[in-house]
């Protein structure tokens, strides 16, 4: 008995000390993390990835969590499939261990040392940096950079034992004593029992939820593991100690906790750009008075005011958006009850926590001043900033900086700055004066600092057209040269010409193989000059033995074809009757070549070439423009009349609609009413057709309300009423009534009882009133009439043909003017479409990609690294004959030697000392508004802008636009012309010479020169 009672006890005492024992040696687990520190230090070896030439289409990408959607990493699949649908392919990309893709798939976070800050960096062809966001702006750099008080405050808040110096393994992913605590309140909360809501989060797991978890919440048991987890892991990954992780885990937090949005800033994160968004606090002077001993009343009362503002950011990180918007007074009380728990723990000092719960926080109530940019400056750099935004499918420039991502572009940062310096020269009289600005048809004494100058500058590779300049002066956010609808003058006649050119090109093609005879039967068919003049040219030469001619050769014969300059003539053309004159009236009289035109820019040369383009493909049209003129029962009649009907009535309407469209039903009635003469016959008219359903009553107030000696008797109202009844006059009939275009009527009723419509359905809704308002076209007695508008209708269609070719060669617009004058710039054009145009001339017709961007660098430095670069593969596009690239060449440059651009000429030097040779075209837009009066009368005439161009060539490899401005009725002070493009080119030369006689870097050369690959582990 007494054994078996031994024993029962030496058991019992044996398993209390093994329970103790295991009890300490997790107690002592839980305290200096040795065994877990040594599992998890080799765990986390195995978790890298590393970055390899070519796609990984294994690679995992996240898919939630604020940090990972602002940095952008969880975009990055969507922009590999916008950007490998262009001109871009993936270069290299990281491919992470079998053992960290497993861990991910797990469900850890994926480990690896995260950046606190991050933003878009732009570098120009050398690296030199354009443009580097980074946010947050204002951080920590290191541990020892945070005033202790700043620390211990944050420690005794969030993680008291996070720096314990005495468990240097310590995992800082748990403080287990507060994760008891919130475990053990759990029960207590669902039985409904008043506990304390305990935390159980260290600054570790608290950084996991707020960069990775949804909506950067803990939305359940699960997920709170989950960043536990993943915290332990991170903590470890370089080695059992964590000494250093648990400083970085300190530095990241002050630095990335979220602490809401701001207007006018949007998201704050930190407590550096916190101090700066909410109170208006420097950071740097912050930290300063932070780490100081005060030693006056005033030092302590700003010491006291800049750390409660840091002690109320802390806090503010529970609730971010309701304590630092809505609830401040709440933070303020929650501060100064933090500020006694501090002092007595011994955190704070009493005086300053006494001073700081005497100061109440004062937020910034206004978004803080941000320093205005230099548009000037940053032009090339906005423009990267906008195709970016393009090329990702991006909708704002707030969300791009944000980006992990390096891109590396074409521009040349040093031409650039070279350039920008000598155009800031011209905004003062001894700047112009010194670079040969003034003088006749120049800057003559006009205000310099009114002009607006731009330049772009391309390098072609054989792969792309490169951006290495782009520079204006407009000191605002516009980009003058791609977001500008400019008239560009004369350098329309550069896009005539090519069309001329083409249409030559392609009728040498299609009749090469007939015999001669074949060639005058064609010409004797042909209703166009050019049809009749290529064949017959062509069959002179065959029936001479001569065999089929050269296309170079019927191109230079092309050339010497002669026009009249003479402004006698008018031209119908654009619906109207027009003149037109020449800048040079010593060419009035004068009978030219196309070559001396084109040298000279003699408008009325190519006011005929553009009348023989739009003649030529009136008659490649579907119907013969002869057959259906003369033939008044042909079957295309009523096709063309029709479409007439509806383009003109669509003009009137879209008139109409912008007097009507913001008004309420009485107010458009009355609007309407108010321009009638007062005539009883047209009110009722107009008043019966808007409201048909009206009583005679209705009828009365109105006329009584409109004619000044008030409403008629009874009786004749009634008389007028049953009169006027709108079914018993068709829409034509009521608007001569009326005396107003029937579809204004029309719209007026139509607004009666949808006023709220939208142009597109007032447009749809009205076709058949369109057709039938012009029903008088229709009758066969109009013959002469329906002739005018079948030959604007035919005009049109030829126009949009002319503009589907300018499309191809780049044009920038959605339609053209249909008018003879858009030979000479009345359809308008943009810097940038001149010069890839010009690209297209210089490269034998091949259209080549324009590349800005050569290389897009995403998240270097992490498992989601991915590097795009040129796709060398892509091919340009034909889109003109290279013969007829080549006569333009030899006569671009020819305006150079010998016409409108001469001063330009021997500016560059080639390598060798040899003048490079220069081509281009000028032009001079001179803007008006015009408004005329009965028989063409010029009423009013009042300058919109004008604007000097020349688009240019310089050898074989650059081309580029430069352009001078002034917008509005300032333009009205100044004559100068394209003059002032060529000089100013001129006086840019010694600026982009070092560019022109740089060693090309190509495509390829920059993909070369990328971050170079290692497979060693990251």
């Amino acid at each position: 008995m007494a054994r078996a009672r031994w024993v029962r006890v030496m058991s019992w005492g044996l398993s209390l000390a093994l329970v103790g024992g295991a009890g300490a040696a997790a107690y002592h687990e839980m305290n200096a993390s040795r065994f877990q520190s040594e599992f998890l230090a080799r765990f986390g070896k195995d978790l890298t990835w590393t970055v390899q030439r070519g796609p990984n289409p294994d690679v995992r990408f996240p898919d939630q969590g604020p940090y990972d959607l602002r940095l952008g990493y969880t975009r990055i699949p969507q922009f590999l499939e916008r950007l490998t649908a262009g001109p871009y392919k993936v270069e290299a990309q990281a491919r992470p261990t079998p053992a960290f893709r497993d861990y991910v798939e797990f469900g850890g976070f994926p480990p690896y040392r995260e950046k606190t800050r991050a933003g878009l960096t732009i570098h120009d062809r050398s690296g030199g940096v354009l443009h580097d966001a980074r946010f947050p702006e204002r951080v920590y750099e290191g541990f020892d950079s945070v005033p202790p008080l700043v620390a211990n405050t944050l420690m005794f808040i969030e993680n008291r034992e996070l720096l314990d110096p005495k468990h240097p393994h310590r995992n800082p992913a748990v403080e287990w004593d507060r994760f008891a605590l919130a475990l053990g309140s759990i029960p207590l909360r669902a039985i409904g029992m008043d506990a304390d809501k305990a935390g159980g989060s260290t600054l570790a797991t608290q950084i996991e939820k707020y960069r990775h978890s949804p909506e950067g919440r803990t939305g359940s048991g699960v997920e709170k593991l989950r960043q536990m987890m993943s915290a332990s892991v991170r903590a470890y990954l370089d080695g059992p100690d964590t000494t250093a992780a648990r400083h970085q885990i300190l530095v990241d937090y002050l630095n990335s906790t979220p602490l809401s949005a701001k207007a006018g800033l949007g998201e704050v994160n930190g407590i550096g750009d916190g101090l700066w968004a909410w109170f208006g606090t420097d950071f740097t002077v912050a930290n300063r008075i932070l780490r100081a001993t005060p030693m006056t009343e005033a030092e302590l009362a700003t010491q006291a005011v800049v750390y409660k503002q840091v002690l109320a950011l802390l806090l503010a990180q529970r609730r971010p958006s309701a304590y630092l918007a809505r609830e401040r007074a709440a933070l303020d009380d929650l501060a100064n009850q933090h500020l006694r728990a501090l002092e007595k723990a011994g955190v704070v000092p009493a005086a300053l926590a006494d001073a700081a719960r005497h100061f109440p926080l004062r937020f910034r109530e206004q978004p803080p001043v941000l320093p205005q940019p230099e548009f000037v400056e940053l032009k090339a750099t906005n423009s990267i900033r906008t195709r970016l935004l393009q090329l990702l499918g991006l909708g704002s420039l707030y969300e791009l900086d944000r980006l992990d991502l390096t891109v590396e572009t074409t521009l040349d940062l040093s031409a650039q700055s070279r350039v920008t310096d000598t155009l800031k020269q011209l905004a003062t009289p001894e700047g112009a004066q010194a670079l040969g600005l003034v003088g006749d048809r120049l800057l003559n004494n006009a205000d310099p600092s009114k002009v607006v100058y731009s330049l772009t500058v391309f390098e072609r590779t054989p792969t792309a057209n490169l951006v290495r300049v782009q520079v204006d002066t407009l000191d605002k956010p516009l980009d003058l040269n791609e977001g500008a609808k400019l008239d560009l003058g004369s350098t329309a006649k550069l896009r005539t010409m090519v069309s001329y050119l083409e249409i030559i090109a392609k009728l040498h093609g299609r009749v090469k193989g007939l015999e001669s005879f074949e060639m005058e039967a064609v010409a004797a068919d042909a209703q166009d000059r050019l049809t009749q003049w290529v064949t017959r040219t062509m069959a002179a030469r065959k029936a001479q033995g001569g065999g089929t001619m050269p296309l170079g050769e019927l191109l230079d014969l092309a050339m010497q074809r002669t026009f009249s300059a003479s402004p006698a003539e008018r031209f119908f053309t654009g619906g109207g009757l027009h003149s037109f004159g020449n800048f040079d009236h010593k060419d009035d009289g004068k009978i030219l070549t196309v070559a001396e035109a084109f040298r000279h820019s003699t408008n009325l040369v190519f006011i005929r070439i553009m009348r023989e383009v739009v003649n030529h493909y009136i008659a490649e049209g579907p119907a013969r423009k002869d057959d259906v003129l003369d033939d008044p029962r042909h079957p295309a009649r009523m096709t063309y009349l029709a479409r007439f009907a509806d383009q003109e009535g669509s003009q009137f309407l879209n008139r109409f609609w912008a007097d009507y469209k913001d008004l309420d039903p009485d107010q458009a009635l009355d609007k309407l009413a108010g321009r009638l003469k007062k005539i009883p016959d047209r009110l009722v008219t107009v008043f019966r057709s808007a409201r048909p359903n009206a009583g005679v009553a209705e009828l009365r107030a109105f006329l009584a309300r409109h004619l000044p000696e008030g409403a008629p008797n009874d009786q004749r109202v009634q008389a007028l009423y049953t009169k006027y009844d709108p079914a018993a006059w068709s829409l034509n009939d009521r608007g001569y009534i009326a005396r107003i275009h029937p579809l204004e009527l029309w719209l007026v009723a139509y607004l009666q009882d949808s006023p709220k419509a939208k142009r597109k359905d007032m447009l749809e809704r009205s076709a058949e009133s369109r057709q039938e308002s012009y029903s008088w076209l229709f009758k066969s007695r109009s013959t002469r009439a329906q002739n005018t508008r079948i030959g604007m209708v035919l005009e049109e269609e030829a126009f949009a043909r002319i503009h589907e070719e300018w499309k191809r060669l780049g044009y920038p617009f959605g339609a053209l003017i249909p008018s003879y004058a858009t030979s000479i710039g009345s359809s308008a054009d943009r810097p940038g479409a001149l010069a890839e145009l010009m690209g297209i001339i210089l490269n034998d017709g091949v259209r080549l990609p324009t590349v800005r961007v050569t290389e897009l660098h995403f998240a270097d430095g992490t498992p989601f690294e991915t590097l795009f670069g040129l796709d060398e593969q892509t091919e340009g596009q034909q889109v003109m004959t290279p013969e007829v690239a080549q006569v333009l060449r030899r006569h671009l440059a020819d305006i150079v030697e010998n016409g409108t651009a001469r001063r330009v000429q021997g500016a560059f030097i080639n390598g060798d000392g040899t003048p490079m040779v220069i081509g281009g075209k000028t032009g001079t837009g001179d803007h008006r508004f015009e408004r005329y009066g009965p028989g063409g009368a010029v009423l009013e005439s009042r300058v919109v802008n004008r604007t000097a161009t020349f688009v240019f060539y310089a050898g074989d490899r650059f081309f580029g636009v430069i352009t001078a401005h002034v917008q509005g009725q300032e333009a009205a002070k100044y004559r100068f012309t394209s003059a002032l493009a060529s000089q100013l080119l001129k006086a840019l030369a010694p600026a982009l010479q070092p560019l022109f006689t740089h060693g090309t870097q190509t495509a390829e050369n920059a993909q070369g020169a990328a971050m170079e690959l290692t497979a060693a582990p990251r």
